[in-house]
């Protein structure tokens, strides 16, 4: 048990999966595996589903190119409810807000949020407004709490309990992105100033393979600890081994220039509107072919497979012809970056 947290223990990666287990999971009494969003039987026979998830925001800065901290925040749980298979209903929004931040700034946060809510067909149902002294929070937090339904059959996806040897992994997009974006705008990187954030709603696009498609078998939004993190909880979740190509997953020049620069791991780093698909063998290519379809996943791409081999590993395939291990993060490239 570590003695003090520390910004690594935010992370997504290693230090937050060992504080939650320690801390939170046998005190909550909240079973594994852990989901974006807590799948929950409901009504007389328990054959309703419920998506019910929570979130926090505490981004920096809070305006960044291709959003701010309120877009983020409906985003998030947005796309936190659709990745389980659920179709986004209702937002609750808590604000802790630190004595001086500008009205201006909050209305404009506030007229975003309702914007992205709308647009998403999601409504804001609830919420409260906390007001700290100066200097007891950093200008602005935000919470965000968001339910939706699902249809029969999806209670598996977030679960990953229909995974089987053979399917195949999908990514909507480049990635990376969000997390350079931030980085660029917190230390005015005019290098980077084109690169913009891919915070965006994904429910359109999710709702589109669900209708479609009926061998869905997991889907993850890639957040803090991004792929490599998720990849790493997906192996421990199903016990089979996972074997990725690297010159299948996109990435795009600025944001592999910078990592090349500034030694970060693209794998690694945060996104806000990237999701991981695991699909059947025979659907696949189907599913592709939607994912293309659709404004949020013009970049998409196939980038690996689950195997019966190494199921204690997630190994990639390498451009230079090697293999190397993907690792879960252990520590924290970019603090506050979500």
């Amino acid at each position: 048990m570590d003695e003090f947290i520390t910004l690594n223990h935010g992370s997504g990666g290693k230090h937050s999966q060992k504080l939650i287990k320690d801390v939170f999971l046998g005190r909550f009494g909240i079973e594994e595996p852990l989901t974006d969003s807590a799948v929950l039987a409901t009504g007389d026979s328990g054959s309703a589903w419920l998506a019910f998830t929570t979130d926090s925001y505490v981004v920096d800065p809070l305006f960044f190119p291709g959003g701010n901290i309120g877009k983020l925040a409906i985003c998030g749980t947005i796309n936190d409810l659709a990745v389980a298979g659920a179709d986004p209903e209702y937002i609750a929004v808590s604000f802790i807000i630190e004595e001086g931040f500008p009205v201006a700034d909050l209305e404009r946060i506030a007229e975003t949020m309702a914007d992205e809510a709308l647009n998403a067909g999601v409504r804001i149902v609830a919420g409260d407004t906390k007001v700290v002294g100066k200097g007891k929070c950093d200008k602005i937090f935000i919470t965000t709490t968001g339910t939706g339904f699902l249809r029969p059959g999806r209670e598996q996806i977030s679960k990953g309990g229909n995974v089987r040897e053979g399917d195949r992994l999908l990514v909507n997009g480049p990635l990376g992105n969000h997390a350079v974006a931030v980085l660029g705008a917190r230390n005015n990187l005019s290098f980077v100033s084109g690169v913009l954030s891919d915070c965006c709603s994904l429910n359109g696009l999710i709702r589109n393979v669900l209708e479609s498609c009926d061998e869905i078998h997991f889907m993850r939004d890639l957040t803090r600890g991004g792929l490599a993190a998720v990849l790493n909880e997906l192996k421990d979740i199903i016990r089979k081994g996972i074997v990725i190509n690297e010159e299948a997953v996109p990435v795009d020049e600025s944001v592999k220039g910078l990592c090349e620069v500034l030694g970060f791991d693209p794998f690694s780093l945060a996104n806000e509107g990237k999701i991981l698909v695991v699909a059947g063998e025979e659907e696949y290519l189907k599913v592709l072919d939607i994912m293309l379809s659709h404004p949020a996943g013009a970049g998409s791409s196939v980038i690996g497979k689950i195997v019966r081999e190494n199921p204690d590993h997630v190994l990639l395939n390498t451009v230079a012809g090697g293999r190397r291990i993907i690792e879960m993060p252990a520590g924290l490239q970019l603090p506050r970056i979500c």
